[in-house]
């Protein structure tokens, strides 16, 4: 080859792809599964939404040893008293270990509401791994030993208390762990039925495909709040707290499972008219060989996306459920149920911190909508991230 040849292909050769810090980019050697990772560390709300809600797992896996208290102790002389407050300086200036003041309550003369005030002749040291009331850690074996606190006769109370006196930083975690148990347990017993149910519809159409969409068109020609409020009220109240705990469950994925239905429906039309489907058949696989080994296994990053972008729902369900009385029952309690303290005016403005509970319905919902889009855009084949 001719000089003049030469640099005619050097010209017309594609330059190498980049990374950002300027070096060659080898993404030939990388698997899909490390080019999903990597796009999807690119995605910052994603991140920070997945990091948010590792945390909030582990938290909620450890809720009574990350309790200063047992969700059914109360404290009668501490009925509505505010968060306190952590200090580090007092009258003898720093102190390396936080403390909180005593409490010290005041009966108003003109409403006759009970107020609290800081006793400042009076501190509490709080200790790291001290005990307190007993529990099950991991439900494995009993112990006592607590992350933080004051002593087992010592108050405190980081977020308040409610109208029993009861501990709400307590309550937080442990109804945090209830709300995530019905999403994740709803969004398995959806994703069943829904990928089932779409993928026979998206495979076999005709009848099984006209007479499955027609039943997700009745479940979606109701308002799904009312419907669920209907659903939940027949389950009988007699029932312990455990058997409710299942029937919310049952109802939200009964009501669920039509959106995802359809999302695997449409996916299986995309994906069943591919080359590989058509090889499959042609070779002589049945139905369920080609359904399990080769639609089900293309669709998997589809499922989990959806499955990530769906929980948020359930976990709204849930909360607006138990805030309307027809959720989850005591002995339990969920961010929905300890929400509901705050229906009226007068708790509202007297009691703030009763709406906490909302705040951490918020930040769960927006960062498992963020660690869903974070997924759902680095799964894709033609993402930029």
């Amino acid at each position: 080859m001719d000089k003049e040849n030469l640099k005619s292909v050097e010209r017309t050769a594609e330059p190498p792809v980049m990374e950002d810090n300027g070096s060659p980019a080898v993404t030939a050697s990388y698997s899909q599964k490390r080019l999903i990772w990597k796009r999807f560390l690119r995605h910052k709300a994603g991140v920070v939404g997945g990091c948010i809600v590792v945390f909030l797992a582990f938290s909620f896996l450890f809720a009574e040893f990350l309790a200063p208290h047992d969700i059914s102790r109360r404290y009668f002389q501490y009925v509505y008293l505010p968060p306190q407050g952590i200090h580090f300086f007092s009258e003898d200036g720093f102190q390396l270990r936080p403390f909180v003041y005593g409490i010290k309550s005041v009966v108003s003369q003109e409403d006759g509401l009970k107020r609290y005030y800081e006793d400042t002749s009076i501190k509490y040291p709080i200790y790291l791994f001290i005990e307190g009331d007993s529990y099950k850690f991991l439900w494995l074996f009993e112990t006592d030993i607590h992350l933080i606190g004051t002593g087992k006769d010592n108050p405190l109370f980081l977020c308040g208390t409610d109208r029993f006196g009861r501990d709400m930083f307590s309550r937080l975690l442990s109804g945090g762990r209830v709300t995530f148990t019905v999403g994740l347990l709803a969004i398995c017993l959806s994703l069943i039925l829904g990928t089932t149910l779409g993928l026979i519809s998206g495979y076999y159409g005709g009848i099984v495909d006209n007479l499955i969409q027609r039943t997700i068109e009745l479940i979606f020609a109701f308002p799904s709040i009312p419907i669920l409020m209907a659903l939940s009220a027949l389950l009988p109240p007699q029932w312990p707290s455990y058997l409710t705990f299942l029937g919310i469950v049952t109802v939200l994925s009964f009501i669920g499972w039509g959106g995802l239905a359809r999302e695997i429906r449409g996916k299986t039309l995309a994906i069943s008219e591919s080359d590989f489907v058509l090889a499959a058949r042609v070779s002589g696989a049945k139905d369920r060989r080609i359904i399990f080994i080769h639609l089900l296994p293309s669709m998997f990053s589809h499922i989990i996306v959806i499955s990530t972008l769906a929980v948020p729902g359930f976990i709204l369900h849930e909360s607006t459920l138990s805030f309307l009385g027809l959720g989850i029952k005591p002995p339990l309690t969920s961010w929905g149920l300890l929400l509901s303290d705050a229906m009226n005016l007068h708790a509202l403005s007297l009691y703030p911190w009763l709406l906490i509970p909302g705040a951490c319905i918020l930040v769960a919902v927006l960062s498992l909508n963020f660690l869903g889009d974070g997924i759902r855009d680095a799964a894709a084949p033609y993402s930029t991230y």
